[in-house]
């Protein structure tokens, strides 16, 4: 109870735990209830039991970890590293490896501290690591790309272990287009500002909902400025109130005297017709990446394998408000454009991991990739893109095989005719027959498939109506092939 619900260890000592405990045990006496201190031992004794558990369910697996810092008020400044990885039964993990103060955010102080978190908890292979696109955390990856390139579970020296905060890049993508329509947004900010102030006001705005009709169950929301989702949140809500606002414009002296105040309102005015109308078109296309947005920050699934489809709508609004007649959503969509070039390009930018797991997603393959690169950028962009990834796939797969495969050493074509002529002249002449053809009909299936990869890409994808489709659980049935 008390570390489900944070309570405070004293709680056990409080008379009111106590007198609730006999009430619902009269035979205990109050004696027998633990005291802070017991609570705090069992506590720390829990842990180091799961902590035990944890670095037995690490041993030798390869991760992928993700970390951030921030300061706090007190001027403290903390990281956090996560790690998230898949067991043998295929069950995604995500664990908190370690919450802990740290000196400054330069990237070696978090190169350094990342580095001896991992040989802690004795983690020897690193596959990714996602920051966001603070300045410094350049410097963390090149720390510890060269600090960990001779761990045992390295793949490809670290070639491929910076992973850009996708959900972090639509926040600067949005971020920028959210300045286009600055002002009317600053101006709706202000106005739920005034209602939100004091209860006063905000009963004053229910009399008018009353008056013109309208139920709403949605509450007016303040957002804060730094964060586009809740700006989002914000307008989603208070456009359903527009009528309300100009009604209050209108009727109500002391919400006119605020936005007459420019030390009130900064000289901004209350918000008009032409300002509800430019956040319900932002609305409309936010709603997007606040949907996108949660699906990429998801911790319950795997979400690599779905990040493209994402990309692919983001660019085709984008891409569609471009050629928009309103010229403030086409000044928008020009700036967000812009920004998501600087970090993806076209295409070029992102993390190759990233397409190789769409690859891996038995519903999309390659095929999906070509689609999706000759729709957005050109038949010419997609096939140099295809080929650069089916590359990368095939250097992964070499990895793979030489370190997991139980059959990765292949007999010389010496030995396989010694093999053959041991039979000669002894043993099962029909035995030696088989052997032969059976080789001849793996070299027959294998045409065109050289090897795994080929085989997995020739093969049908699965079909992409079942809403219930599980790739974790399909890659699990499909292991013994694989």
């Amino acid at each position: 109870m008390i570390i489900i619900d944070e309570l405070p260890f004293r709680l056990v000592e409080g008379y009111g735990f106590q007198k609730y405990s006999t009430t619902l045990q009269p035979k205990l006496q109050i004696r027998e209830i633990p005291s802070r201190q017991t609570v705090a031992r069992d506590v720390i004794g829990i842990y180091g039991v799961e902590r035990e558990k944890l670095r037995e369910a690490l041993k030798g697996r390869r991760v992928c970890l993700t970390t951030d810092t921030w300061t706090s008020i007190q001027n403290l400044n903390y990281m956090s590293l996560t790690c998230h990885f898949i067991d043998d039964d295929w069950n995604l993990h995500k664990r908190i490896l370690n919450f802990c103060q740290v000196e400054d955010h330069r990237g070696e102080t978090i190169g350094r501290k990342i580095e001896m978190c991992l040989r802690e908890w004795g983690v020897d292979g690193i596959f990714t690591l996602t920051v966001d696109n603070a300045s410094f955390n350049g410097t963390t990856i090149k720390f510890l790309q060269t600090v960990t390139k001779d761990w045992k579970g390295t793949v490809l020296e670290h070639e491929f272990l910076h992973m850009r905060c996708c959900a972090h890049i639509l926040n600067l993508i949005v971020g920028d287009g959210l300045k286009e329509i600055d002002a009317s947004i600053a101006r709706v900010r202000e106005a739920v500002r005034y209602v939100k102030s004091s209860p006063n006001r905000n009963q004053i705005f229910r009399s008018f909902m009353e008056r013109l009709g309208i139920e709403s169950k949605c509450l007016l929301s303040l957002d804060v400025p730094t964060r586009w989702n809740s700006t989002y949140l914000m307008l989603d809500t208070a456009e359903k109130f527009e009528k309300v606002f100009l009604r209050m414009d209108f009727e109500d002296d002391s919400y006119c005297s605020y936005f007459l105040n420019k030390e009130n309102s900064g000289g901004l005015g209350a918000p008009c017709g032409v300002d509800f109308q430019n956040c319900r078109r932002f609305v409309g296309f936010l709603k997007l990446f606040y949907n996108e947005t949660k699906k990429f920050s998801s911790s319950l699934y795997v979400t690599s394998n779905t990040f493209f489809d994402e990309m692919f709508v983001i660019q085709e609004n984008i891409a569609h408000l471009i050629k928009s007649e309103n010229h403030l959503l086409k000044n928008m969509a020009t700036k967000m454009e812009a920004k998501f070039e600087k970090y993806w390009g076209k295409g070029d930018k992102i993390n190759q991991l990233l397409y190789v797991a769409v690859v891996l997603d038995p519903r999309k393959k390659m095929r999906f990739l070509k689609f999706s690169f000759s729709e957005i950028y050109g038949e010419s962009v997609a096939d140099e893109m295809v080929d650069l990834v089916r590359k990368t796939m095939d250097r992964l797969y070499d990895v793979y095989f030489r370190v997991d495969s139980p059959n990765g050493v292949v007999p010389s074509e010496n030995e396989r005719t010694h093999m053959e002529g041991d039979t000669i002249g002894g043993g099962d002449p029909y035995a030696m027959v088989n052997s032969r053809y059976e080789r001849f009909l793996e070299v027959e299936k294998s045409v065109g498939c050289s090897n795994e990869i080929e085989r997995y890409l020739a093969e049908n994808c699965e079909s992409r109506r079942d809403v219930k489709f599980e790739i974790l659980g399909w890659w699990k049935a499909n292991s013994d092939r694989y």
